[in-house]
């Protein structure tokens, strides 16, 4: 069945509603990390440009979360970064062009893709409260309009919610500043080559076959049917391994796709390659004018608000049909993966979903 035309409101909306996962490991990288705020933005822009030029389709481009979240959380310096995304974007075009993440995604069922995108989901969802958390009433009650005007109002919701929540936090405070370091290039040492490889490539590499490339194919295959040949891991593979090769000698941080991005845009209403233009064509207007104050707005987008829209994203990523209509056998697989995904990894989760598949594969052979 072909996409339906698209909306531009829509495809405008969508294009901001994965914003609850971009803005805080972004401004957290420039902000604690003295990472280039104009380079960053740079290199989201150029690949969100990239990608609606090649897929057509509203393909997320979002920060790589463990090595984000890790080089936050230890202070780590822009030369760790730089050699994180060098090698797991090498890494990424090796196992596409080897013919790697094909193969796994041949192996991967049904059943086993709904308990990835419902772990997925449920963390996207425990991300979005832990922001509106921050302030329950904010946060509670644009979710609670969200959920009110779904279908073709959420659009228009959407973006009068958020400019509500920005004329609010304008009001109450003011918007503060972010740092304006200037890029210089790095050469990373081999101390850095090698905890950047242990403790950021490989712990973000599970998260990023599942989630970013075979997960992120499953579900843009099914949401646009017409496209499937091009929706490929091999390609997802590519387009991320590419970006970050490239990026990373020029400031750029660790980018891939995502479930979550594709089920947030997608519910705002983004079906075309004006979402992430729209998306990428922000970027570079906030890298052109960071060093004239420009970045500072973003500061008076509200965290509860964004943790609001990250949280219908989720919701609607870990529910699926297959809960009410699949068989028995089915849904144990669906939870045995999502549990293990939530309480081990995506990695391990995805392992054991393989092999209760594989295991009914020779029951029913040897029946």
């Amino acid at each position: 069945m072909p996409t339906p035309a698209p909306n531009r409101l829509n495809e405008f909306s969508g294009a901001f509603a994965d914003l609850g996962t971009f803005l805080p490991l972004v401004l957290g990288l420039i902000a604690l990390n003295g990472f280039s705020a104009e380079r960053i933005f740079l290199g989201f822009g150029l690949f969100a440009i990239a990608i609606a030029c090649y897929y057509r389709r509203p393909i997320p481009v979002q920060p790589m979360k463990v090595i984000a979240a890790m080089t936050i959380g230890l202070g780590l310096s822009p030369a760790v970064m730089e050699a994180s995304t060098l090698m797991i974007g090498l890494i990424l075009i090796l196992l596409a062009l080897s013919g790697a993440i094909t193969a796994l995604a041949r192996q991967l069922s049904q059943a086993v893709s709904v308990g990835l995108q419902l772990a997925i989901g449920l963390q996207l969802m425990k991300m979005g409260l832990e922001q509106i958390s921050l302030n329950w009433v904010a946060g509670l009650g644009a979710l609670g309009l969200l959920l009110m005007f779904r279908g073709n109002k959420a659009s228009i919701v959407m973006l009068l919610i958020i400019a509500g929540g920005i004329l609010w936090q304008s009001l109450g405070t003011s918007p503060g500043q972010l740092p304006r370091q200037s890029w210089q290039m790095t050469l990373p040492s081999l101390s850095e080559w090698q905890f950047a490889m242990f403790s950021l490539v490989l712990p973000q590499l599970a998260l990023t076959l599942t989630n970013a490339v075979i997960a992120t194919s499953a579900m843009a295959s099914d949401k646009f049917p017409e496209d499937k040949a091009k929706l490929t891991p091999k390609h997802l593979g590519l387009s991320s391994g590419l970006a970050n090769l490239l990026s990373a000698p020029f400031g750029g941080i660790a980018m891939c796709h995502g479930a979550g991005g594709l089920a947030a845009q997608y519910s705002f209403g983004a079906r075309t390659a004006l979402a992430p233009a729209i998306f990428g064509v922000s970027c570079l207007i906030f890298a052109a004018g960071w060093q004239y104050g420009l970045g500072d707005l973003l500061l008076l987008l509200p965290l509860p608000i964004l943790g609001a829209l990250l949280t219908l994203a989720g919701g609607q990523l870990a529910w699926s049909k297959r809960f009410l209509d699949g068989r028995p056998f089915c849904l144990v697989v669906i939870g045995a993966t999502a549990i293990t995904a939530l309480m081990v990894n995506m990695a391990a989760g995805l392992a054991l979903g393989l092999v209760l598949e594989w295991g009914r594969k020779r029951a029913l052979a040897r029946a």
